[in-house]
């Protein structure tokens, strides 16, 4: 005998993927059509290169909030490598469409993965890099020989160590250029941010949670000039009942979906 029970769950399911099918289709065009295209990423673009996120399902502060240990990283940082999600806006960047990346994350994937310097804002700072307090300038760790064994990771609350390198450009202080809780911005990157925000006609947000001030007011710019603003992330944000769509799907899959639209549209 036939199990109604069985019947209706696939029916809804397979309403459900028709109706994201058509979302992603809408967001494909939109992408297309767009003057302005800004992305603004958070941890959740990068779990799929092994590294754990913040408020996911089981990210670092959902498992501390429940009394457990942070969750391992997947793989080694040396074996950390950018994903689909990453290289997805690379080809946007080639294709001319997308105009700037605005990211929360330290893990310096976007740089690896290909989008050019000058259209990305690193808001909280580049884990692979310092930077000197004093001229900007930024080095990797090998540039200036930074012993992270016997410096650490030289954050800017850190006491200056005894024979720790200063800048080669002034001679000033060199930190490391991850921005730490209570630590101003780069003024250069949250500048930019505040500049596309305001300019952009679509805002694509990828896989972040929109808890951490002032990096999560710029999409409440965006709207405020009259942006369509789209949301793909795992878990709520404060702002999903206020923006154009929000798909709380897996990323990976959902900019996969759109990117084979977005192949479609261009071959005609």
């Amino acid at each position: 005998m036939f199990n109604k029970q069985i019947g209706t769950n696939f029916f809804t399911m397979d309403i459900k993927n028709m109706e994201l099918n058509r979302q992603l289709e809408v967001i494909a065009q939109w992408i297309l059509d767009s003057k302005h295209l800004i992305a603004f990423t958070g941890a959740g673009i990068s779990t799929a290169s092994g590294i754990p996120d913040f408020r996911g399902p089981d990210g670092v502060w959902t498992r501390r909030d429940k009394g457990l240990p942070p969750p391992k990283m997947k793989k080694p940082w040396s074996q950390v490598r950018p994903n689909s999600g990453h290289l997805f806006l690379v080809e946007l960047q080639n294709l001319g469409i997308l105009k700037f990346v605005i990211t929360q994350n330290t893990d310096g994937l976007h740089l690896e993965s290909g989008i050019k310097p000058d259209l990305l804002a690193e808001l909280h700072g580049n884990g692979k890099y310092m930077v000197c307090i004093e001229c900007d300038e930024k080095y990797t760790y090998e540039e200036v020989n930074w012993d992270r064994n016997r410096m650490g990771a030289g954050y800017r609350t850190s006491k200056p160590l005894e024979g720790q390198p200063n800048c080669p450009n002034c001679v000033g202080r060199i930190i490391s250029s991850v921005v730490n809780f209570g630590d101003p911005l780069p003024e250069r990157d949250f500048s930019m941010s505040m500049h596309h925000s305001e300019k952009a006609d679509i805002y694509l947000i990828i896989g972040s949670s929109l808890v951490v001030t002032p990096a999560a007011d710029l999409p409440v710019v965006a709207m405020d000039n009259n942006a369509k603003v789209i949301i793909i992330n795992k878990g709520e944000t404060p702002l999903d009942k206020l923006v154009t769509l929000k798909l709380d799907e897996d990323i990976g899959q959902v900019l996969e979906q759109i990117q084979k639209y977005l192949i479609a549209k261009l071959d005609k």
